[in-house]
């Protein structure tokens, strides 16, 4: 599926699946109709369905897809079984990027897994860019309360005009509110979904301490439930006669009492690092940032130089995000 010659398409397929580890049902596309493979040659693998999809890393190089179209807002999601074993150094990566368009002040929604040590917990973050924002990295970071490589688990991005929401099976672990004082640095312009695994070595586990073992190749992470659910854009008038919220009565418009909970028990038990905590990198939080002071608190024990304030004896800690094409750049 390309752009159609009217120049916008609101994506919404006929096909219902349940999607794994989740309590609706999501429109979900065929890869060939959504999606076209990045980089990686054989390292990607599409499956018989037609909808589920493999991609590796090994020696030779990473691989990776990404949609057909351009999204101006939506819910994009994916059921995703991460490689097993050792992995250190190995990053998948789930997000949506306007990056091969705006170069300079492009704009990134990103979910990140950072490879584990055989026996530790996985850790992922999220992270969010606008208007090539990069000097300013948004990033929280999470341990896992499952082993994402022994089952499929769905990740989930919600973005409207004022709010971005992550979820993990259903659960929204963050949210992100437009407010005026973030001005272009909250995401505005449309956006490609990108699918992407990488060697991460420099930075991804324990800041690069633990590096990438080929031995243990070729990594793979598996892809199934893929949904693009928004509004598709012309790549040159970038215009769309979409609403500006996603349509579809499973698709979440916001965040319940109940989902709310659950939100603040992840965060409270599970967020190791956030960006608004951080006196390191900002003398005075940013300014979308609301301040928690039990989360302070807690964030202050677990590492009390990087959200206390005080002096860092053995070098600043580096957090990284990779480009649209795989490849990690320093914020």
């Amino acid at each position: 599926m390309g752009y159609s010659q009217l120049g916008f398409l609101l994506v919404c397929c006929s096909v219902l699946v349940f999607a794994s580890g989740s309590s609706r049902s999501l429109p979900v596309l065929p890869f060939d109709e959504g999606f076209s493979q990045l980089f990686g040659d054989d390292n990607l693998m599409v499956l018989r369905d037609g909808k589920s999809v493999h991609i590796s890393l090994d020696e030779r190089t990473g691989s990776g897809f990404v949609s057909q179209d351009l999204y101006l807002h939506g819910f994009f999601s994916a059921s995703i079984k991460l490689p097993a074993d050792y992995t250190a150094g190995v990053v998948v990566a789930f997000y949506m990027s306007n990056g091969d368009i705006f170069e300079k002040n492009h704009d990134e929604l990103d979910f990140e897994f950072l490879g584990n040590i055989r026996g530790k917990d996985w850790r992922f973050q999220t992270n969010v860019y606008g208007n090539g924002s990069t000097s300013k990295g948004r990033e929280e970071r999470y341990g896992l309360w499952f082993d994402p490589s022994e089952d499929y688990h769905q990740y989930s991005i919600l973005w409207t005009e004022n709010q971005i929401i992550f979820y993990v099976d259903n659960v929204p672990i963050r949210e992100i509110k437009r407010t005026e004082t973030m001005g272009g640095d909250f995401p505005s312009k449309p956006m490609s979904l990108y699918v992407t695994i990488w060697d991460g070595s420099d930075w991804a586990t324990n800041g690069g301490r633990y590096r990438v073992n080929y031995k243990y190749s070729p990594y793979v992470a598996e892809f199934s439930d893929l949904v693009l659910h928004g509004c598709a854009v012309d790549p040159i008038e970038q215009s769309s006669k979409c609403d500006n919220a996603p349509s579809h009565e499973t698709i979440p418009t916001g965040i319940t009492s109940m989902q709310r909970t659950k939100m603040e028990s992840f965060r409270k038990k599970h967020m190791t690092y956030s960006y608004c905590y951080d006196r390191i990198r900002y003398k005075a939080p940013l300014p979308e940032c609301v301040i928690d002071p039990k989360e302070a608190d807690r964030l202050r024990v677990f590492d009390p130089v990087t959200f206390g304030g005080g002096r860092r004896r053995h070098g600043k800690q580096h957090h990284r995000s990779r480009s649209s094409r795989g490849k990690a750049t320093s914020i």
